[in-house]
């Protein structure tokens, strides 16, 4: 059942790393936009204070040299002084120029937007009453105000000059421009936000349908897959998942087909197990009783020996199935001989290869021809003869093993490696056999990298061959 809860949406992933991004995106946007404001008003700070000490040194410059318009020294004639400096400075931006002489404004300049001196009367009043220079700020009615205030003596008036900065205007441009600067950044960050939120959307959609697809799939229906365009990491993981359902649904298909198979072949012995065991108490004499016994006994064994086979087909599927190790094909050939004579009386031959050393699973090999030989017995009769070999070529050694029995018909060479399948031209009825035993032989000889086949070979009634390729890379021999 879904979740009703309005903050649902944040489990999602797409939102989750949007969000991240939009909270990292909007502090530094921030961070950056209040570093640069903070960066700015000590920059205007600091032009400010260079210059006020400017416009002072450059009146006392002016006071201790001469007046140019009569080539004699200033002295003490302020109101001269103020004269030639007035006549060439013009007030920077925010900036007063102020000029007393008596306590009572002389001359002034002004930049545009900067308060009328009698706007902050009682800052001029403070100005006034200071008898040395003094370079600081002061609050005003205008706000905070920087300046350098210089007072003189002279003749016949005391005189005093006030350089003297309102920064107000030019702070107010700066956070204009931070303000600006900060709406361009956010609005950045909203289209950057839904661009991701839309990429995000994009790259992560293989995962939403991987989910979807999980929560749609039973036992019963593993043929859907996820559709897949790109090639990033996400559509690397749908395909993975889609190769994982292909073995899923292929592994489920064969296992179920497996199943029925073996409960179909199994149902055989137990009912004839069943019906004579529920005849035993009808048999009349010991004869009887002995011979339902030997019978019951008989199909307990023939069931035995379909579950061992099929463990052994279980274990073919898995990576330990085989232990390879290097093998004297000769030797190996020769071994297998000498155990098969002993399965029955039989013509038995051999035909033994030049010495060749191979990658293999003795014991499975071994078993997969013993496996062929058996199966030869059961459809010759005594005397018949059977006949094992190997042929070695660069790439491949084929073992093989033919009988002068009744053969197989060739439209049978494809079905009777199939478990619980048979082959239509010999006698199965009087084996009992369960159809396993190729099976077995095919999977022993797949999991080497070979295969197994019928072949037909003139003369000969049926003849199976096991293709073991030779390409892999042996182990360091031992160096005993």
């Amino acid at each position: 059942m879904k979740s009703t809860s309005p903050w649902r949406w944040t489990s999602s992933i797409r939102v989750r790393i949007v969000a991240v991004v939009v909270v990292l995106l909007v502090l530094s946007s921030v961070g950056s936009v209040l570093l640069l404001r903070l960066v700015l008003f000590e920059r205007l700070n600091e032009e400010i204070s260079i210059s006020l000490d400017r416009e002072a040194e450059e009146f006392r410059l002016l006071a201790g040299g001469v007046d140019p318009r009569t080539g004699e020294p200033f002295g003490e004639d302020l109101s001269a002084i103020f004269d030639v400096y007035f006549s060439r400075e013009i007030a920077d931006e925010g900036e007063t120029l102020l000029a007393f002489l008596d306590g009572e404004l002389y001359e002034s300049r002004r930049a545009q937007q900067v308060p009328d001196p009698e706007e902050f009367r009682s800052t001029v009043d403070y100005w006034l009453g200071l008898e040395e220079m003094e370079k600081g700020t002061i609050d005003t009615p205008a706000g905070k105000t920087s300046y350098v205030a210089v007072p003189f003596d002279g003749d016949p008036y005391d005189g005093l000059f006030v350089v003297a900065n309102f920064p107000a205007n030019e702070q107010s441009e700066i956070d204009r421009a931070v303000q600006t600067q900060l709406v361009v950044q956010l609005g950045t960050t909203i289209l950057a936000s839904l661009l991701s939120l839309a990429l995000a959307g994009r790259v992560l959609r293989p995962l939403k349908s991987l989910a979807e697809t999980a929560r749609i799939i039973s036992d019963t229906d593993l043929s859907r897959r996820i559709e897949t365009t790109g090639k990033d990491e996400a559509s690397q993981i749908a395909d993975a998942f889609n190769d994982m359902l292909a073995r899923l649904e292929q592994s489920f298909t064969t296992q179920r087909q497996f199943l029925d198979d073996t409960s179909h072949e199994l149902r055989t012995p137990l009912t004839v197990i069943r019906g004579h065991m529920e005849l035993l108490d009808l048999d009349e004499t010991p004869e009887e009783r002995a011979a339902t016994v030997a019978l019951v006994t008989d199909e307990v064994d023939r069931m035995n020996q379909i579950v061992s086979d099929l463990f052994v087909l279980a274990r073919a599927e898995r990576p330990d199935f085989l232990a390879l190790d290097r093998v004297e094909v000769q030797e190996l050939v020769l071994s297998v001989y000498r155990k098969m004579t002993a399965l029955a009386d039989r013509d038995w031959q051999v035909d033994a290869p030049e010495p060749t050393v191979i990658l293999a699973d003795r014991h499975r090999v071994t078993q997969a021809l013993l496996q062929l030989a058996d199966n030869a017995v059961k459809f010759t009769e005594a005397g018949a003869t059977i006949r094992l070999g190997a042929d070695v070529s660069p790439e491949a050694v084929r073992l093989w093993v033919l009988d002068s029995g009744p053969g197989i018909p060739a439209q049978d060479a494809d079905q009777i490696f199939t478990r619980f399948k048979r082959g239509s031209g010999r006698d199965t009825a009087k084996t009992g056999g369960a159809g396993l035993g190729l099976s077995i032989v095919a999977a022993i000889a797949e999991a080497h990298g070979g295969s197994a086949s019928l072949v037909t070979r003139p003369g000969w009634g049926a003849c199976f061959e096991i293709l073991l390729p030779r390409h892999a890379v042996l182990p360091p021999a031992n160096p005993s």
